[in-house]
C-alpha cells in the first residue's frame, strides 16, 4: 500500500516533467525563458519553499536534532566520496570523465528535485530537515568537488557559499529551532511563492528531456547500471548505518530521499566550465531524474 501511494506521488511528478516536454515541443517555452525560470527557482521559489517549510515546522524541531541531520548529511556525503573514488574507474578510463563519475555520485539533485519529492510525499514542515542537507552540500561542493574538478582548493571558491539559497536555509532553521514569530501575511505570501518552485523545477526537468538526444539519454546501458548504484543500491546499503543512529519515524524517510536523489546539475555545469565533454553527465541527469520516480517508492516501501 506504501509502495503505491508514494508510486503514484512520484507518477504526478512525472506528469508534471511530461508537461515541460509537452510545452518545448509546443514551442512555448523556448532555452531563454527556460534559463530564467531556473534562475528564479534557484534564487526565489526554492528558499522562500525552504522558509515556509520552517515557518509550519516552527517549535517542532530542536537544536540537538538539526545537529543530528548535519551529521547525517555529512556522513552521507562522506560515504559517496569515497564510492565515488572506488567506483568512477570502472565507468571510464578517461581521467577527465573519471572525475565527472564522482561529481556525479556525490552531487545530487537536492533542490531541484529534492525539495518537491519531500513536500509532495512527506508533507513540506519536512522541507526544513532537506535544508541541511542543502547547507551541507554547498560546502562539500565548494570544498571538494571545486577541488576536485580545478585540481587544486581555492578559497576564493567559498565566496559562492553565500547565496540566497544558503541565506533561506540558515533563516529557516533559525526560525524551526528559536521558534522566532512570523505574521500571518508574510507566511501566506512566502507559502505561495514557495509553492511555485515544485511544478516549475519539473517542467524545467521535461524541458531540458524534450530537448535532448533522446537516444543517448536511454541508450546507454552504463548509465543504467550506474543510476541504479546511485538511486538504489547504495541508499539500501547506508540504511542500517541510518537506523543505528537514529530511531525518528519522521527524520529516516526525509534522509532516505536525499540519499535516493538523481544527479544533480553542478557537475555538468562544472565540466562545461573546465572544458570538459559534458554529453554523458547531461544524459545521466535526465535518465536518474526519471528513474527516481520508481526507486523512490522502493526506498520508502522498505522503510
Amino acid at each position: 500500500m506504501i509502495l503505491l501511494v508514494v508510486f503514484l506521488q512520484m507518477l504526478a511528478l512525472l506528469i508534471m516533467i511530461g508537461a515541460g516536454f509537452a510545452v518545448s515541443k509546443m514551442n512555448i517555452l523556448d532555452g531563454h525563458t527556460n534559463t530564467r525560470i531556473s534562475s528564479l527557482i534557484v534564487n526565489l521559489f526554492n528558499p522562500l519553499l525552504v522558509l515556509s517549510g520552517a515557518f509550519n515546522a516552527s517549535g517542532s524541531i530542536s537544536l540537538r536534532t538539526m545537529g543530528l541531520v548535519c551529521l547525517i548529511a555529512a556522513g552521507m556525503f562522506l560515504i559517496f566520496i569515497l564510492c565515488g573514488m572506488i567506483l568512477a574507474p570502472f565507468f571510464s578510463r578517461d581521467p577527465a570523465q573519471k572525475r565527472i563519475y564522482q561529481m556525479m555520485l556525490v552531487f545530487s539533485n537536492l533542490a531541484f528535485i529534492g525539495i518537491p519529492v519531500v513536500s509532495s510525499i512527506l508533507g513540506a514542515d519536512c522541507v526544513v530537515y532537506v535544508t541541511i542537507f542543502i547547507l551541507v552540500y554547498t560546502l562539500v561542493f565548494y570544498i571538494y568537488g571545486m577541488a576536485l574538478m580545478e585540481g587544486k582548493f581555492s578559497l576564493s571558491s567559498l565566496k559562492a557559499v553565500v547565496n540566497p539559497g544558503t541565506l533561506a536555509g540558515v533563516a529557516a532553521v533559525l526560525v524551526a529551532v528559536f521558534r522566532i514569530p512570523v505574521p500571518s501575511f508574510i507566511v501566506t505570501a512566502v507559502t505561495y511563492l514557495g509553492n511555485a518552485a515544485s511544478p516549475l523545477a519539473l517542467i524545467s526537468v521535461g524541458f531540458s528531456l524534450a530537448n535532448s538526444d533522446l537516444k543517448k539519454v536511454f541508450g546507454q546501458p552504463k548509465l543504467y547500471l550506474f543510476s541504479l548504484i546511485k538511486l538504489l543500491v547504495l541508499p539500501l546499503a547506508m540504511l542500517p548505518l541510518l537506523r543505528a543512529v537514529t530511531g525518528d519515524a519522521t527524520l529516516i524517510p526525509v534522509c532516505m530521499v536525499m540519499f535516493g536523489m538523481p544527479i544533480g546539475n553542478l557537475p555538468l555545469i562544472l565540466a562545461n566550465e573546465k572544458g570538459i565533454d559534458g554529453s554523458t553527465c547531461s544524459a545521466a541527469i535526465i535518465l536518474s531524474t526519471i528513474l527516481c520516480v520508481f526507486t523512490v517508492p522502493i526506498l520508502m516501501a522498505v522503510l
